[in-house]
């Protein structure tokens, strides 16, 4: 069904019929945010839920009885003897991992740690050239590389994101974009997070030809003074906006709606992944947590010196005595109990989980215990991070399609904000600005420089100037240059009278 099929439902139908088919244009399920708001929030986790892992219940002494605080003592009837009684509850330790907010922050800083590059080569005697510069400076002005990193990690937690690019009016005409408009471009974000249901609309060639949200705004109704939810959903098309809001139980058309898309597109950037960037290892951190507690019970339990002694001991040292004895009978014998191999294989257990869980999610260990003290050189660095590379590339096959749209959303704005220059219009839409993006990397300059130079027969690859520049000491660098100069003239010089040595 269309886009103008379904919107002419409202001529035979309720308006619910038109929001229910919008609704059953989505090629997955809605995410669900509660879920990866369980994963990402440590408290949260199943290792803190008593349910799952309930606090050890364990017999009450007579000192329990005669403490002040005694709501931790239950009693237990039943025809067991041995359960029966009063008992106490000592908490468990509880050691909460996040693993998760690691593997997605470190997902996004390879990703967007370096802001993606414009690809264009724009055509002489067109006006390609000037679209090309307002692009790059819509995307300066409305921070762009913040945008890429929430829209990324918005993806990576709950599976799906949006931006919408708009137009807002000045109050007075600027040259922002390299022509004269009172017009500047705006972005928003929307996600799950914030309480958005996207629903995106793709045709059977896989295009998406609308795309609507469903969303709360809270409102304050002055005469009754109380705050207000209204529930709205609104839709994009190439060709209109469309709004509406539940009122008396059901959906109506919103007051001032439909309104025209000027762009001719949908000002909407849809991206998604099917499901989140840890699933793969959420049994794996589970585990983890679980064994890291129950080790940290044992260390409670077993890391002070316990003493097993037999037959009869007659005197014990007292607390913090030197040169301590302890007494005992004819055949007594004290000794320290001690492990065998238990913390051995917990800790090999704790290296290959965390192990996997770095391999799986293609998560490089970059913590300061792993990386310190390598002396590492540009192609060996570049071996170190091969892995999240190409987690990077895996990526750059939704997120460049992103980026892509993006440029053309921006153009096609661009081209209606400068719209008496025909030729920049034209320029719009013939400009091809393929976004590139670079994984991040640390560079090693001096490999760089050193492999450069070799290949130009050690021939200099950089003037002094720009050497000045990338030390980034002197404000002016040519002002710097002209000094330094000058001091090498200086100590050049030399009086034709002066006495040699």
């Amino acid at each position: 069904m269309t886009i103008k099929e379904i919107m002419q439902l409202r001529d035979k139908e309720e308006q619910s019929a038109i929001i229910n088919r919008l609704k059953q244009g989505r090629s997955q399920a809605l995410p669900k945010p509660e879920l990866s708001n369980k994963d990402l929030d440590p408290l949260l986790h199943d290792i803190h839920d008593p349910g799952k892992r309930p606090d050890k219940r364990v017999r009450a002494d007579a000192e329990d009885n005669t403490m002040k605080d005694s709501q931790n003592l239950i009693n237990v009837t039943g025809t067991d003897p041995e359960k029966e009684g009063q008992f106490k509850l000592v908490p468990v330790a509880r050691i909460a991992l996040a693993i998760q907010q690691l593997i997605v922050n470190r997902a996004v800083a390879f990703l967007f740690g370096n802001p993606p590059t414009i690809q264009a080569d724009p055509r002489e005697g067109t006006k390609e050239d000037e679209v090309l510069a307002s692009l790059q400076r819509v995307l300066q002005t409305t921070k762009a590389k913040t945008i890429n990193r929430q829209i990324a990690r918005t993806v990576f937690e709950y599976t799906e994101a949006a931006e919408y690019w708009y137009a807002t009016t000045q109050s007075e005409a600027t040259n922002l974009y390299g022509f004269d408009s009172k017009f500047k471009l705006r972005c928003s974000i929307f996600s799950p997070a914030k309480g958005d249901a996207l629903y995106p609309y793709f045709n059977t060639e896989g295009d998406m030809i609308a795309f609507s949200r469903e969303f709360d705004i809270k409102q304050t109704d002055t005469e009754q003074d109380k705050e207000l939810t209204i529930h709205y959903f609104e839709t994009y098309t190439a060709d209109a906006l469309y709004r509406w809001k539940i009122e008396q139980g059901k959906w109506e058309i919103d007051e001032g709606y439909p309104k025209k898309n000027p762009i001719g597109k949908i000002p909407v950037v849809y991206v998604c992944q099917p499901t989140p960037e840890w699933v793969l290892v959420q049994g794996l951190i589970d585990r983890l947590e679980t064994l890291m507690s129950n080790f940290a019970d044992t260390n409670d339990y077993h890391a002070s010196p316990k003493i097993f002694t037999t037959g009869d001991i007659h005197g014990w040292a007292q607390k913090g005595e030197s040169g301590a004895v302890i007494e005992g009978a004819d055949g007594a014998t004290a000794q320290y109990l001690s492990w065998a191999q238990a913390p051995e294989s917990v800790k090999l257990e704790i290296e290959t989980l965390l192990r996997m869980i770095h391999t799986i999610t293609q998560t490089p260990d970059i913590s300061f215990d792993s990386v310190k003290g390598l002396n590492l050189s540009g192609v060996a660095l570049r071996l170190l991070f091969m892995d999240a590379h190409l987690k990077v590339q895996d990526k750059a096959e939704t997120f460049e399609t992103y980026l892509q749209r993006r440029n053309s959303i921006i153009q096609s704005y661009l081209g209606q904000m400068n719209a008496k220059d025909a030729e920049y219009v034209k320029a719009t839409k013939t400009l091809v600005a393929e976004p590139i993006i670079q994984p991040f990397m640390i560079e090693d300059e001096t490999t760089k420089v050193a492999n450069i130079m070799a290949a130009t027969g050690q021939k200099a690859v950089a003037s002094r100037r720009l050497g000045i520049q990338r030390l980034g000491w002197s404000k002016d660098p040519d002002a710097e240059l002209e000094e330094i100069e000058a001091q090498e003239n200086a100590s050049a010089a030399f009086d034709i009278t002066e006495p040699t040595l």
